[in-house]
């Protein structure tokens, strides 16, 4: 990542994600409206793709779901995790106070139109940070059967989106910033919700993640996928804003049993290395 900006010179700008937000220096800004996702409790789909690329695992999303609350509407496109790696409860990208969860869900949705990755401004990202229950057991998945070819991608049943967005969605930190891989256009508007509750009795299967996907090729040595998150960036004098007031701050984590779906998913289906 540290050579990035070689290939990529935006990689090198000043307005780099992910960052460390620092809670007591953000900004109440009161007129932020709340964010309202549509469609995301019944995608109309009824199966959804998930795909190794490498980096992560990408969840497609339909382009029938919507988020609302920005500018104008932003169409979904998809959302993927970032995690550490097995004994180490720290993978997430965003910081909140200099603590780094133990993973994190970016979901992504796009203006209407062509070159939208491009326009400031013109993707929307949802950021939710997951806290693990250390206290509840990771239930045992079924293991990949040996011998299996890895898939590029693999259909699951269709799920609620929307249970794996904080619960109150009036609550958020937002600021301006990138894509975290390359090429690291700085285009994105970043939201971070603030709270949600638990909504699960499935703890989430972090574990098992971390110990399914490759970020290698069929042909070349194995690599367990870890550890795919950048290092924070500087905030060189960007606003951060909060839609609530000072003083209201609680935590903004999801605890990961609204994840424990997701995560099975990709643990029985998702022994799957680099497809180029």
């Amino acid at each position: 990542a540290q050579h990035w900006h070689e290939g990529h010179p935006e990689c090198g700008g000043r307005a780099q994600s992910p960052i460390d937000i620092v809670t007591a220096r953000a900004q109440p800004d009161l007129s932020l409206p709340p964010l309202q996702p549509e469609g995301y409790e019944q995608p109309e789909s009824p199966r959804l793709t998930l795909a190794n690329n490498g980096h992560t695992a990408v969840l497609a999303l339909p382009p029938s779901l919507r988020l609302r609350g920005l500018s104008h509407p932003f169409t979904a496109v998809q959302l993927h995790f970032h995690w550490g790696r097995p004994g180490r409860a720290a993978g997430a990208e965003h910081l909140l106070d200099g603590h780094r969860a133990p993973a994190e869900v970016p979901g992504n949705a796009s203006e209407m139109g062509l070159g939208a990755a491009n326009a400031p401004g013109g993707l929307a990202w949802l950021g939710v940070l997951l806290e693990v229950q250390t206290h509840t057991p990771l239930q045992p998945t079924d293991p990949i059967a040996p011998g299996v070819r890895p898939q590029p991608s693999v259909a699951i049943p269709t799920f609620s989106i929307r249970e794996l967005l904080p619960a109150q969605l009036e609550r958020y930190y937002r600021y301006n910033g990138s894509l975290t891989t390359p090429p690291c256009s700085e285009s994105v508007l970043w939201s971070f919700g603030e709270r949600t509750a638990q909504r699960s009795s499935r703890p989430f299967q972090l574990e098992q993640l971390q110990g399914s996907l490759y970020s290698t090729e069929e042909a070349e040595p194995e690599q367990l996928l870890v550890d795919n998150f950048r290092a924070p960036q500087e905030l060189n004098q960007r606003p951060v804003l909060s839609s609530f007031p000072r003083g209201e701050w609680v935590i903004a984590i999801v605890f990961g049993a609204v994840c424990g779906c997701v995560a099975l998913f990709l643990a029985v289906h998702f022994g799957v290395r680099r497809i180029r």
